[in-house]
C-alpha cells in the first residue's frame, strides 16, 4: 500500500475534539467521525503552497474550484450545473439553513431513524415538528419501510425529508432502486428531499454510491463536502447543489442572513485538491485499509463476543453494534461505563434514535493497533 494508514500520530494537546475531550489520558475515543490518519499528501502540499503565500485575506471561489466539484461528480454519474451550486462552512449548517429556509415553524420534517443527531437539531431549532419513518433492523442491516414512507410523506404538515446517503449510523449505501422509490414517494405528495451526502467516498467494496440527484426529480437539494472522505472537516467547506430555482433562491438568501458563506482560503484549496485524481487515488487505499479494519474488528466479535451483533458496513467507518446481550437498559449507561472502566469511548446508540438504546458507534478510522487495542479492552470489560 502506497500510504501508511498504519502510523500512530499523537493528536492529544493539539486541542483535538476527538482526543483532548476525552475524560482521562488513558481513554481510547473511537467516538466522533473524525480520523486519526494523516490528510492525503496531495492535500496536504497544496495546502504547504498557499502557506507559503503568506497572505490570508478575503477569498472567492475561482473556477477551478467548481472544475473540481464537477470532475469528482461526473464519477459517478452526476452532471453538475456551476449555477446551481451555493457555498457555505459545513454540510450541518447547511442542513440547518435549508431547513429554515424552506419551512416555517409549526411544519413537519420527515426522516429516518436511526440517524445523525443533528438532523433532529436542525428541525427543532427550526421551529418544525420531527415526522420519523424508522428504518426496519433485519439481519443485521437496515431496510426501508416504504409503506410508512408512503403514510408518513403523505402527512400535508411534512415540507422536507431529510435523507442520509450512505447512512449514517446504519452503515448502508443506498441503491438506485431505493433511492428513486423514495424520490417517487416524495415528489408525489410534494416533499421536498435534502440529501445529506457527506460520506459519499466512503463506499465498501462490493458497493457503489449512486448520488441522489442522479434520480431524475428536481424538488431536491445535495449537500456535499469532501470533509469526511478526506478528514478536513476542520477547514469548514462545503456545496449545496440546488436545481429548483425558487428553493435555491431561499436557501442562498438564508446562507447569507446567517453569514454562513464566507469561504475559508485553505479550505477552498483543500477541496480542490482533494477532488483531485491522486485524491481520488488516496481514498480508494484509504477505503480498502477502513474495510480490512472493518474485517478485523467484525472477526474479532465473532471469536470473543459472539453474543454481540456486528451491522453489515456498505458505507462511512462507523460500524453499529446490538449490544443488547450486555443487558444494559440504555447505551448512555454503557458508553459511560466503557469510558470509566474499559477506558475507551464510543458512541452510545441513543444519540441517533430512541431505539439506539441496545447499540454502540464505533468509529474504526484508526490504526489498527489502536482498534485493536479498543476492542481488547471492551471484551476484557465484557468479560470481567
Amino acid at each position: 500500500m502506497k500510504y501508511d494508514f498504519d502510523k500512530l500520530i499523537d493528536r492529544r494537546g493539539t486541542a483535538c475534539v476527538k482526543w483532548d475531550l476525552c475524560p482521562a489520558p488513558d481513554v481510547l475515543p473511537l467516538w466522533v467521525a473524525d480520523m486519526d490518519f494523516e490528510a492525503a499528501p496531495c492535500i496536504r502540499e497544496a495546502l504547504q503552497r498557499r502557506l507559503d503565500h503568506g497572505v490570508f485575506g478575503y477569498v472567492t471561489l475561482p473556477s477551478s474550484y467548481y472544475r473540481a466539484l464537477q470532475w469528482w461528480y461526473e464519477r459517478y454519474g452526476w452532471t453538475i450545473v456551476r449555477d446551481h451550486v451555493v457555498h457555505t462552512i459545513g454540510v450541518v449548517p447547511a442542513l440547518a439553513a435549508i431547513v429554515k429556509a424552506l419551512t416555517k415553524p409549526g411544519d413537519a420534517v420527515l426522516l429516518q431513524s436511526p440517524v445523525y443527531n443533528c438532523f433532529f437539531s436542525c428541525i427543532t431549532g427550526a421551529g418544525c415538528e420531527v415526522v420519523d419513518s424508522p428504518l426496519v433492523y433485519k439481519a443485521a442491516t437496515y431496510h426501508i419501510d416504504f409503506e410508512d414512507l408512503k403514510r408518513k410523506a403523505a402527512n400535508p404538515r411534512v415540507k422536507l425529508m431529510l435523507l442520509c446517503n450512505p447512512h449514517n449510523p446504519a452503515g448502508r449505501v443506498w441503491t438506485e432502486e431505493e433511492l428513486h422509490r423514495v424520490g417517487e414517494i416524495c415528489e408525489r405528495n410534494g416533499v421536498f428531499v435534502v440529501s445529506d451526502e457527506i460520506h459519499n467516498g466512503l463506499a465498501m467494496p462490493g458497493h457503489r454510491y449512486t448520488p441522489y440527484a442522479t434520480m431524475g426529480f428536481q424538488h431536491f437539494a445535495t449537500c456535499v463536502s469532501p470533509s469526511k472522505s478526506f478528514n478536513i472537516a476542520g477547514l469548514q467547506n462545503a456545496a449545496m447543489v440546488i436545481p429548483d430555482d425558487e428553493a435555491r433562491e431561499k436557501i442562498a438568501t438564508q446562507i447569507q442572513d446567517l453569514e454562513i458563506g464566507i469561504v475559508n482560503p485553505f479550505g477552498v484549496v483543500a477541496f480542490e485538491a482533494a477532488y483531485s485524481p491522486e485524491g481520488a487515488e488516496w481514498l480508494a487505499q484509504l477505503n480498502e485499509y477502513i474495510y480490512a479494519n472493518y474485517c478485523h474488528l467484525r472477526q474479532f466479535f465473532a471469536d470473543h463476543l459472539p453474543e454481540l451483533t456486528v451491522t453489515r458496513l456498505e458505507g462511512t467507518y462507523l460500524v453499529w453494534v446490538e449490544c443488547s446481550a450486555l443487558g444494559f437498559s440504555d447505551s448512555k449507561a454503557l458508553e459511560a461505563a466503557l469510558q470509566q472502566k474499559a477506558r475507551v469511548w464510543f458512541n452510545a446508540g441513543q444519540m441517533y434514535a430512541p431505539q439506539g438504546s441496545q447499540f454502540l458507534r464505533i468509529n474504526i478510522a484508526c490504526p489498527r493497533a489502536i482498534l485493536t487495542e479498543a476492542l481488547t479492552r471492551f471484551h476484557a470489560y465484557v468479560r470481567a
